[in-house]
């Protein structure tokens, strides 16, 4: 049997292969919390990461976010993180909570740790304690002051969170052990009062249905702003996650359909084609730039004007700028202002569209 630290442990990959070592501690969160073998979830090292987990979640039933929890954690950090529990907030940004709540059940099913199951409960009633009356979701619940409290589809928020009420609602067994007929509908009715969401705030501009902002007044639904680069826009990154839930659904709506021929046609419209973005290097430093390329494939900005539908980028003064050499190196290198992930949709569109008939 191979020794292994801490956060590393041998597994089988399939009956008669060879025996692996796959080191927690090297891999990010993300990838440890959802993307180990699933027999890896029942060994010690990821009962170990699961007692980080139980640590770092917060009274409010939601976790941190950015936050390495399969790192080894002091004495002393413990105390602090048992300390912060009731003093600090929680996220569901940047794929916090969805992503616990995932780890939390694989360990669960291969341990049977009740302790893993109280707290999976306490962060699912989380995500049905923060969804407002509109049915979108804050950045941050309880809620923060500022931007925080708009509907945010940044970073795949709303869409992450729909996701894991869909599992469970649909039993798909990802969640089986909190497939009960209460989460059930309770998932099922929270999952619907978001993809109205998602409809009622998708843009719409002469009288043609387009994208999405990355964050919505929670209020008046309107495209909001975020940091100070994040003016509000159209959405070239944002919003594919949320037309590809819309064309996950079974038997959608002529309202859904409309959404996404409507969002298609936006991403059709706004490609950027024969450029490319490239990283160059000078004395130790790394720099982005835009170069000509007429075989580069099709890539779209992050940020549209409202009104003039043409990109634009943006430094810390909250200044729009044409191009990305007009902004600061900080951001300019800093930031992700392209995206080639709209043609995931226009790839899967016409199959998509063809199944409707």
């Amino acid at each position: 049997m191979l020794k292994t630290g801490l956060f590393a442990c041998a597994f089988c990959l399939a009956a008669g292969a060879t025996i692996a070592q796959t080191p927690a501690i090297g891999r990010s969160w993300k990838s440890v919390a959802t993307r180990m073998p699933e027999q890896w979830y029942g060994t010690d090292e990821a009962k170990a990461v699961a007692e980080n987990v139980l640590l770092y979640q917060r009274d409010a039933g939601g976790w941190p976010k950015n936050t390495p929890m399969h790192k080894p954690l002091s004495d002393a950090e413990k105390a602090e993180l048992l300390k912060q529990k009731s003093e600090l907030g929680a996220t569901l940004d940047n794929d916090a909570t969805t992503t616990e709540l995932k780890f939390l059940a694989k360990v669960y099913t291969q341990t049977g740790d009740e302790r893993y199951r109280r707290a999976f409960d306490k962060g699912l009633n989380y995500i049905f304690a923060a969804q407002y009356d509109n049915g979108g979701w804050p950045q941050f619940y309880p809620l923060r002051q500022g931007y925080y409290t708009h509907i945010t589809f940044n970073d795949d928020c709303m869409v992450n969170i729909l996701n894991v009420l869909s599992d469970i609602f649909n039993r798909t067994g990802v969640y089986a052990f909190a497939e009960t007929d209460e989460n059930v509908a309770r998932a099922k009715a929270a999952f619907d009062k978001g993809i109205d969401c998602i409809l009622k705030t998708q843009i719409v501009k002469n009288g043609q249905k387009t994208v999405w902002c990355a964050q919505h007044d929670e209020v008046t639904l309107a495209p909001a702003k975020a940091r100070a680069y994040e003016l509000p826009s159209y959405s070239g990154g944002e919003s594919v996650g949320i037309v590809l839930l819309l064309m996950k659904l079974p038997n959608p709506s002529p309202e859904i359909v409309r959404a996404v021929d409507g969002a298609v046609k936006w991403f059709e419209e706004h490609k950027i084609e024969g450029i490319r973005l490239e990283t160059k290097e000078a004395n130790g430093e790394y720099n982005r730039h835009i170069v000509s390329d007429p075989n580069a494939p099709a890539m779209w900005a992050r940020f549209y004007d409202l009104e003039t539908e043409k990109p634009f980028f943006c430094d810390r003064d909250g200044i729009k700028k044409a191009t990305l050499a007009e902004i600061g190196y900080e951001r300019r290198n800093g930031y992700g202002w392209y995206t080639t992930a709209p043609q995931r949709v226009l790839d899967a569109y016409p199959t998509w569209k063809a199944s409707l008939k």
